[in-house]
């Protein structure tokens, strides 16, 4: 029998300390159809880190 380990699923909360904005950033951000991709689990949205990461890492380079 295999094993996975899955790496914990990120909270609002844990993507607005990763990414260093206001929590009430990524919430408009959602409202906007922007921002990293997130489920719903019930009435909480949760975030893959990976792709938390992905999308962070295809940003505009030229952006400052």
């Amino acid at each position: 029998m295999e094993t996975h380990q899955f790496e914990p699923l990120w909270t609002v909360g844990d993507v607005a300390a990763f990414l260093n904005v206001p929590v009430h950033t990524v919430y408009g951000w959602r409202t906007k159809n922007y921002g990293p991709p997130a489920r719903r689990v019930g009435k909480h949205l949760r975030y893959l880190p990976s792709e938390v990461r992905g999308w962070f890492e295809h940003l505009h380079e030229g952006v400052a």
